[in-house]
């Protein structure tokens, strides 16, 4: 088995396990020198202007001294260590859920004998794979916290993070009747288009059907929900309760179909008659009158143009 160099303890290296890779590794260790540095200075010259009113200058540079070096030395392991809470942050819920497993089984085990302990362990362990409901609800709490893995591998392996290679923050997860629903803070250097145009890889690395990713805040672009869908609950039969309400023994009444019409007939409508002059005639002097009594239509002069040209 090759070894790690001792350069790089936590750099890629054929045959060991990364846990954080080595540009992560860098960028914490210039940032945590940096974080130091600030935290010192700023502390400690603010602690100097205050202790000067009450002491001698150079003793209050000194009691700044005193004061902002071990701040700026907590700022450095804060920045320092990011990695590694960001590490325990992913894996919080399993580790929290092993400590009270691992907890119940020692306490169980030392305050009772042993056939008791089976009993209640084959109870906690078999009530809720036999009841359906407890099981569906500890199947979806369980994609959740598979979700959440499977999109911190997609945001590691092929979506584009900053230069500093800050993975986005997985915050929650929750099961929803076609999957789950994961809220995520991105970090600078990714926006809610990059991750549209990936959604179908994601669904794939999920072992889901499709994913949805839309804004979580009108007010920031950054805080994002994704919707992890499994199944399509749109298809099921659902019961309604009105056919409980309705007697079977009610009789049923004939009812005559209604006739509809399918063609417009106006026959009482009175349309006026016009008489339009024959070409070459000139017209008559006295106006024509309409079949129906309506107004007789208006008279043409022989100079006005024939209107029968236009027809």
């Amino acid at each position: 088995m090759s070894k790690s160099s001792p350069r790089r303890p936590f750099g890629k290296s054929t045959g060991t396990v990364t846990v954080i890779e080595a540009k992560v590794h860098r960028s914490s260790a210039r940032r945590a020198r940096l974080a130091f540095i600030l935290t010192a200075v700023i502390v400690g010259l603010l602690s100097a202007v205050v202790a000067a009113s009450y002491m001698h200058p150079i003793l209050a540079l000194f009691l700044g001294a005193a004061i902002g070096v071990p701040l700026g030395g907590l700022a450095w392991v804060l920045v320092r260590i990011w990695p590694v809470l960001r590490l325990l942050w992913w894996w919080a819920t399993e580790i929290v859920l092993t400590t009270g497993v691992i907890t119940f089984w020692v306490q169980l085990a030392n305050h009772t004998s042993t056939p008791v302990t089976l009993v209640v362990v084959a109870l906690v362990a078999g009530v809720p794979a036999a009841v359906p409901a407890c099981r569906r609800a500890v199947v979806a709490w369980t994609w959740c916290l598979v979700v959440r893995h499977r999109l911190r591998v997609c945001f590691a392996q092929f979506i584009i993070a900053n230069q500093s290679g800050s993975l986005p923050l997985i915050l929650w997860a929750k099961p929803t009747p076609v999957g789950e629903r994961v809220w995520v803070y991105l970090r600078p250097g990714l926006s809610q288009a990059d991750l549209e145009a990936r959604l179908d890889r994601i669904a794939v690395a999920c072992h889901a059907a499709t994913a949805l990713v839309e804004r979580a805040s009108d007010g920031n672009a950054a805080y994002l929900r994704f919707d992890i869908k499994r199944r399509e609950v749109l298809t099921a039969t659902v019961g309604s309760p009105l056919v409980d309400v309705i007697n079977p023994d009610t009789p049923t009444a004939d009812r005559p179909a209604p006739v509809i019409p399918t063609a417009l007939d106006l026959p009482d409508v009175d349309a006026p008659t016009i008489t339009l002059p024959v070409q070459g005639k000139p017209a008559a002097k006295k106006p024509a009158t309409a079949a129906n009594g309506s107004k007789p239509a208006a008279s043409t002069s022989p100079d006005a143009d024939d209107v029968s040209d236009w027809i």
